[in-house]
């Protein structure tokens, strides 16, 4: 991932993006591949139902079969034409995807709004699938980075990008240098809701395994695991990190911190949970009665 000077405006990016292309989208897809949330919505998604919503491209597996048999029958030759296009249609709005998340990353970095113009004119004004690639880059944005992409301006088209469920710490220190770290700040919260407002520390690794996160082992986008969770975001009260009693040899467990409590509630990381699994919060029938009645005590 690059980080652009301040100097550099939307015409700048777009050249630095066409001579860097290549690279960016690996690094980022590869970054959006480690950090799998869910299966349905984070992974840069290579099928057929991906952004083919459009009349011209959105085409069940039976028509496409059933079309294939037909052509096989007529012209061997040809039989393919049809899927190979789709695929390369997909391909290129994956990249667009990709390369959208980049732009806004580099303007959340810059803190500077965000236009409608600017966005179009990285996707190559793509008008026909703007509202598609602007969606699927704002999932990923909030399920991996825990931001918000939201119209602020309605009127002039600006979006801002805003730290999700009340937090005011993206997991980045001061003048750092690098990627956003609440989507797995938010990950955690939920595992220690869902565990009963305390989590082990075995608990919390084995969920962040299941996404490609270990500790000890360097991630593209949250560094070195271990430190963040029980030291970075100990220090900013955002959890908290002590030993269970009455253990030998010593074990660890996690708690929401005073940050947390005081900033978000337990409805807003049960929603996003349910978010990311593509389900109602109320499928979580515990925790969601105990999310209703943290909401009134605090109303």
């Amino acid at each position: 991932f690059l980080v652009f000077p301040n100097t550099f405006y939307c015409d700048q990016c777009l050249q630095t993006f066409t001579k860097s292309q290549d690279l960016e989208v690996a690094q980022v897809s590869e970054a959006l591949e480690e950090t799998h949330l869910s299966s349905h919505s984070v992974i840069i998604p290579k099928g057929p139902q991906s952004f083919c919503s459009s009349a011209s491209t959105a085409t069940s597996s039976t028509e496409l079969d059933e079309g294939s048999m037909s052509q096989e029958e007529d012209s061997p030759g040809t039989s393919q034409a049809a899927p190979d296009t789709e695929n390369v249609l997909i391909d290129d709005l994956d990249d667009k995807v990709v390369m959208l998340m980049i732009f806004l990353l580099l303007k959340y970095q810059m803190q500077e709004p965000i236009t409608e113009e600017e966005m179009l004119k990285i996707v190559d004004n793509c008008q026909a699938h703007f509202p598609e690639i602007l969606m699927r880059t704002s999932e990923h944005m909030e399920i991996i980075f825990g931001l918000d992409l939201k119209e602020v301006d309605p009127a002039n088209h600006r979006y801002d990008l805003l730290i999700k469920l009340g937090l005011t710490y993206d997991g980045m220190l001061h003048g750092e240098v690098g990627m956003p770290k609440t989507g797995i700040l938010l990950l955690i919260l939920g595992v220690i809701f869902m565990k009963g407002n305390c989590a082990t520390e075995d608990e919390v690794w084995e969920v962040l395994s299941v996404i490609g996160v270990y500790s000890g082992r360097k991630h593209l986008i949250l560094g070195e695991p271990r430190k963040l969770i029980t030291e970075d975001f100990v220090k900013e009260k955002y959890l908290e990190y002590r030993q269970v009693a009455n253990t030998d040899p010593a074990q660890f467990e996690f708690l929401w911190g005073p940050r947390a409590h005081a900033e978000t509630t337990k409805m807003k990381v049960l929603e996003f949970l349910a978010k990311v699994h593509g389900i109602d919060p109320s499928s979580f029938p515990s925790q969601y009665e105990e999310a209703l009645q943290d909401e009134e005590e605090r109303a």
